[in-house]
């Protein structure tokens, strides 16, 4: 299994570059960051540095959006960053909520999300692509590389991710809904007629090593109300008719709304109508052993890569725990 690390992009920018070179010193395999520009820093321009202050991780976001960027700006951006380093970048991408949100838009399109993850997935591989009616290519590219793993929930979602995606980003890490949601990908990519098996599966969630589980929760029930917020547009369109696990369906009874102002933040006071049930569930709490039993049972789903969002007050505690405890064994 791989280890990668979620970043928001606070500033300063350097303390993001400074975290991310001692996540590949803890072993990490991948950085990744949020891509929300009115909420934090432009990413693009960071990952510049995070590539020349790192040697081998796999940097990129988590996730971006069709909506904020032309799609070919988007491929140019990955294929330039490759061009310097090496081939070392991923492209997340889902169909955009705080980013698109917090200019006043909804989340785009899944038929654009498609289109999107074929533009900017051939542009950054040198290959000719069908854009806005025309034959485009990136005539300077050459030995270009670029994976595009999606991000969802919904069943339209899964359906395209197993249509046109490299990979697979679940955010959440809830064994019982990573089975149901694995299947629904990998059921998509088989009926599209593609390999399942060459889709790569990720788990990003919370992780904090400790034992005070109490703490623990105050600083990432956030994450469960960011979930909540891809949840309620999936209960919004389907009911809570089984279109995904009632697991994730019922916590949201509760909400009331969600404030954008303090999207990701420890200690949102409008995300306590997540239950500390559901905060034990999709995030991975407690002393080494919990988070290695968890990582084992997620592995056996087939899981490829888990990755840590680093959003509460013990960022660098953490990485030395995974580096010390929990990446050793787990691989």
């Amino acid at each position: 299994m791989d280890f990668g690390v979620v970043f928001q992009c606070d500033p300063p920018a350097s303390t993001v570059v400074d975290l991310a070179h001692k996540a590949e010193e803890a072993g990490f395999d991948y950085v990744w960051t949020f891509d929300s520009h009115l909420l934090w820093q432009e990413p693009f321009v960071i990952y510049s540095q995070i590539l020349a202050a790192t040697e081998r991780v796999i940097v990129g976001p988590m996730v971006t959006n069709p909506g904020t960027r032309d799609w070919t700006v988007i491929a140019s951006q990955f294929a330039t960053l490759n061009e310097m380093y090496g081939n070392r970048t991923i492209c997340g991408i889902g169909r955009g909520d705080s980013a698109l949100r917090t200019l006043g838009s909804k989340p785009g399109t899944i038929d654009d999300l498609k289109h999107c993850v074929d533009v900017v997935r051939s542009l950054a591989r040198g290959e000719t692509v069908e854009f806005r009616g025309q034959q485009l290519k990136f005539a300077w590219v050459e030995n270009g590389a670029l994976d595009v793993w999606v991000a969802a929930y919904g069943p339209k979602a899964l359906a395209a991710t197993g249509q046109v995606g490299d990979g697979y980003i679940l955010q959440l890490a809830d064994p019982d809904i990573a089975e149901w949601m694995i299947a629904a990908v990998r059921r998509s990519a088989e009926e599209a007629g593609r390999d399942p098996a060459g889709i790569k599966f990720c788990v990003a969630a919370p992780a904090y090593v400790g034992d005070d589980l109490d703490h623990q929760r105050d600083q990432t029930r956030w994450f469960g109300g960011m979930v909540g917020n891809h949840v309620a547009d999936i209960v919004a369109r389907y009911g809570t008719s089984g279109a995904v696990p009632k697991a994730l369906t019922d916590y949201i009874e509760g909400r009331k709304g969600y404030d954008y102002s303090e999207h990701g933040r420890a200690g949102n006071p409008h995300t306590t109508f997540v239950p500390d049930e559901v905060v034990d569930r999709f995030c991975i709490l407690g002393p080494p052993e919990n988070h290695l039993a968890r990582l084992a049972e997620l592995k056996s789903l087939g899981v490829d890569q888990f990755a840590v969002y680093l959003q509460h007050d013990a960022k660098e505690e953490t990485l030395a725990a995974y580096a010390k405890d929990i990446i050793p064994s787990a691989r």
